[in-house]
């Protein structure tokens, strides 16, 4: 048997390969669970105590000779590999490819969605092509309404009306229509208004809308939860809510944050005053309440919107609200070190 284990041992240094399933063919063979070694070692057990250690030195060796030229074998190849990948392509870019970088309005919607996750918010996703219905009537915004000409649409088709969404409030009453409360979520998306394009205005945008409903709940737990997140987005602690109209809320309220008058920047974008608008807020309606099928006598909630480009533009002092659809490079590249 030892005179077996040496002829093994030779057979085993002179081994080569070409391929990669040779050398797995070899492993298998030595190596497997059914292999020669396994069945060596369980011979071994057999073997008269005089000459167990001879033969156990020599079943040790031929292991590790079996083991260490597979890994030599595998190296090689794969270095062969990465050899003729990397210096046998003619038609490879003589210059390094750049590691790109997610969108400064990715990275902002992802930073709102983390920080309402932390209290419970889930995120509700629907289409950006909507019927009438959703986008307005179940909102409190009946054909005719006044409130309508606020957000001038792009129909696609009429009889019956298909256009595209003009705000995500249309995904909460979708999210309402199929879960029953408490409900807490947020919706971010794109949405359009046929609006004249401008430095401060573009007729695609994106929006971060939120609901919350449960009983009892009041004006001072969106009050909380609207101060909660501009400390945690702006790092700012001071905030105040003005009397506004949306036809969906009541009472409904704008959202300003206190930015301050540091800089030159301060008093532009504030317009000297130190505050900032950033949102739109209120009480949902009752009648939006009854058309997604919930009892507004047993429960109440709060909604909140806000546009993702307009978060962006101030975080990262951005003047134009068009170099985000752009695509010009220079712009994009800025946002590499952001995580």
């Amino acid at each position: 048997m030892l005179d077996k284990v040496k002829e093994l041992i030779g057979e085993v240094e002179v081994f080569k390969a070409t391929t990669k399933d040779e050398v797995e063919t070899f492993r298998i063979k030595y190596l497997g669970s059914k292999g020669l070694l396994k069945g060596l070692f369980s011979e071994f057990r057999n073997v008269d105590a005089a000459l167990k250690k001879d033969l156990g030195q020599a079943l040790n060796r031929l292991r590790n000779a079996a083991e260490g030229k597979v890994a030599e074998l595998n190296e090689s190849l794969e270095s062969a590999v990465e050899e003729k990948g990397v210096y046998g392509d003619l038609t490879r870019s003589s210059e390094p490819i750049e590691l790109g970088s997610r969108h400064p309005i990715s990275l902002v919607k992802n930073q709102i969605i983390e920080v309402f996750n932390r209290i419970g918010f889930t995120v509700s996703e629907g289409p950006e092509i909507e019927d009438d219905w959703h986008n307005f009537t179940a909102l409190n915004l009946p054909e005719y309404h006044p409130a309508r000409d606020m957000q001038d649409t792009f129909f696609i088709e009429q009889d019956p009306d298909i256009l595209l969404r003009t705000h995500t409030s249309s995904v909460q009453v979708r999210y309402m229509e199929n879960n029953e409360p408490p409900i807490r979520t947020i919706s971010p998306g794109r949405v359009f208004r046929n609006e004249d394009i401008s430095a401060r205005a573009h007729c695609i945008f994106h929006q971060v809308e939120g609901l919350y409903i449960d009983t009892d709940v009041s004006f001072a737990d969106l009050k909380q939860t609207l101060l909660y997140f501009t400390k945690e987005m702006f790092g700012k602690s001071k905030i105040r809510l003005r009397p506004s109209y949306f036809p969906f809320t009541e009472p409904s309220a704008e959202v300003d944050i206190y930015w301050g008058l540091e800089t030159e920047t301060d008093y532009r974008i504030t317009k000297g005053t130190g505050w900032l608008e950033i949102m739109g807020c209120g009480m949902v309606d009752p009648n939006v309440l009854k058309n997604a099928n919930i009892d507004p006598t047993k429960y109440s909630g709060y909604a909140f919107g806000m546009g993702i480009e307009r978060i962006a533009m101030l975080l990262y002092q951005i003047p134009d609200i068009r170099m985000f659809y752009e695509n010009d490079k220079r712009f994009l590249e800025q946002f590499k070190s952001v995580i």
